[in-house]
């Protein structure tokens, strides 16, 4: 149980945080996507990451922007185990979501920055643990067939992928742009947590399971070492009723002997044929089991951090056949990212004997390729139309397996599609809603109470109000709706759901040349 509890603790605080987007990936970069969700024909700011070849069609000069998103994410869990928790809940928040963008243009080149959570970006607080977790316990617990048990569960992850991006944009002709770039990834995954206080109620009293299997195994060793005169008398071939009928064993000890081995699970009737010398083995090796039950049975804590980084190839491609029509294409490679451990040990800390839970553990946490597709079409000088489409290239990364032991597959690349309208009351202020659907790709063997994926619909709303010809400010709000997902046990399911919600805000400032 404590190994497991530890590989469970170390895949949540790897994808709990992901909020808009793939699996693994954040899309959800800038206020303008929150209040309008449609973004990757953008020829505005946001261009940096959502069409980079785009920025082309800002003016000559320097522009910047800097946004920040607040995201509560609500996560529940509904479980059919005979557990003593049925609804589990973790709340994911992250009140700081900090993107900024930088572009400088002259003429035929423009050269920019970005900045953002690729991935991760909050914390996630599950105060009575997971399913996997309670479920460990009362699995670990059924042999000893308890009245009831009690446990201290909690876990705590943060994840974050920054993202520092860079790169050139290029007019090619008078219709098309071009891009080239790289983000790089410095990452860092957090996570806290513990198995405390597991308790068994006997007789109606709660007693600490390691004092009652403690209690047990001593209890056991006991037992071998009474029956050693008569191994050394040499009435080992003996049955415990014999040596009673010839007066070796009083009553009380055959009753004590008897009733210990079929509480270690000896069927009756075995017991009774058993000799004096394979009762000394039986409580020997019973003895050997509780104390090692009982060491199982310890608060465990974890306290690991895990950094590294990775580099995101990226290319993009603008088409401007005409003032209202603009399309936008953007390929992303596949990350490569490889975290190290640092793993605190000692007081109570370990990394329990798992060679990928060691200090300086080198864990493979690849993020998948990515294609979207963008377009914008002005209805009118007032009226703008926005199309976007996203795949995520989840079939090229190897995403390992869950807790149940099964290979967490993809059967398909997980894909958006998002609609945004955006009108202008007046010259200077814009209202835009947005509408997405999210479609998963992943297989039921993916999902588990710790990574699941589910698809979802958003609906989102917000402004845009230039200030000035130099200055303008966004703001948006955008709310997730997740599809229920149900996953079948032996004799019961599990539901998993989520819900999500964000408000962003942002401004831009350009010195036009």
């Amino acid at each position: 149980m404590k190994k497991t509890f530890l590989v469970i603790m170390m895949v949540v605080a790897f994808v709990l945080t992901t909020f808009a987007g793939g699996i693994l990936t954040n899309t959800n970069q800038s206020a303008q996507f929150v209040r309008m969700l449609s973004r990757n024909a953008s020829t505005q700011i946001d261009a940096v990451y959502f069409n980079p070849a785009g920025v082309m069609q800002l003016e000559n000069g320097f522009h910047i922007a800097l946004h920040n998103q607040t995201i509560s994410q609500t996560r529940t869990i509904l479980t059919g185990a005979p557990l003593n928790n049925k609804e589990f809940i973790g709340d994911v928040k992250a009140p700081l979501f900090p993107s900024a963008f930088a572009v400088y243009k002259v003429d035929n080149l423009a050269f920019s920055l970005g900045f953002g959570p690729n991935g991760g970006g909050g914390s996630a607080d599950y105060k009575t643990g997971l399913p996997s977790f309670e479920g460990m316990v009362a699995n670990k617990l059924s042999d000893l067939k308890p009245e009831g048990y009690d446990v201290d569960i909690a876990f705590k992850g943060q994840s974050v992928f920054w993202g520092l991006q860079a790169g050139v944009s290029a007019k090619l002709g008078d219709v098309f742009s071009g891009y080239l770039g790289v983000r790089y990834l410095p990452s860092k995954n957090t996570y806290t947590g513990h198995i405390k206080d597991i308790s068994v109620v006997v007789g109606g009293q709660k007693i600490l399971a390691f004092d009652y299997l403690t209690a047990l195994s001593s209890a056991a060793s006991g037992a071998a070492a009474s029956v050693q005169p008569l191994i050394t008398m040499g009435g080992g071939a003996l049955t415990i009723p014999q040596a009673h009928s010839l007066g070796y064993i009083k009553t009380g000890d055959k009753d004590l002997l008897l009733g210990g081995l079929i509480a270690l699970g000896v069927p009756a009737a075995q017991a009774n044929a058993m000799n004096i010398n394979q009762v000394q083995a039986a409580f020997t090796d019973g003895a050997a089991f509780l104390d090692q039950s009982a060491q199982g049975t310890k608060d465990v804590m974890v306290d690991v951090t895990a950094t590294g980084a990775g580099w995101t190839p990226i290319v993009g491609i603008n088409i401007n056949p005409s003032e209202e029509l603009n399309i936008g294409l953007k390929y992303e490679h596949k990350t490569a990212l490889v975290l190290t451990n640092e793993t605190r040990e000692g007081d109570g800390f370990s990394d329990a004997g798992m060679a990928f839970l060691k200090n300086n553990q080198k864990v493979s946490s690849d993020l998948p390729g990515i294609v979207t597709a963008g377009l914008d079409y002005k209805v009118t000088d007032r009226f703008l139309t926005s199309l976007s489409f996203n795949t995520y290239l989840d079939k090229g990364v190897d995403w390992g397996s869950n807790i149940y032991g099964e290979k967490r597959d993809i059967d398909k690349n997980s894909w958006e599609l998002a609609l945004g309208l955006q009108y202008h009351l007046f010259d200077n202020f814009a209202l835009s809603i947005g509408g997405m659907q999210s479609t998963t790709g992943v297989s039921q063997q993916y999902q588990s109470d710790f990574s699941y994926s589910n698809t979802s619909n958003t609906g989102s709303f917000g402004f845009q109000w230039n200030i000035s010809e130099s200055l303008t400010f966004d703001a948006g709000v955008l709310y997730t709706v997740y599809k229920d997902y149900d996953k079948a046990f032996k004799g019961y399911k599990e539901t998993y759901d989520k819900e999500n919600f964000v408000f962003g805000f942002g401004l831009a400032y350009s010195i036009f040349k």
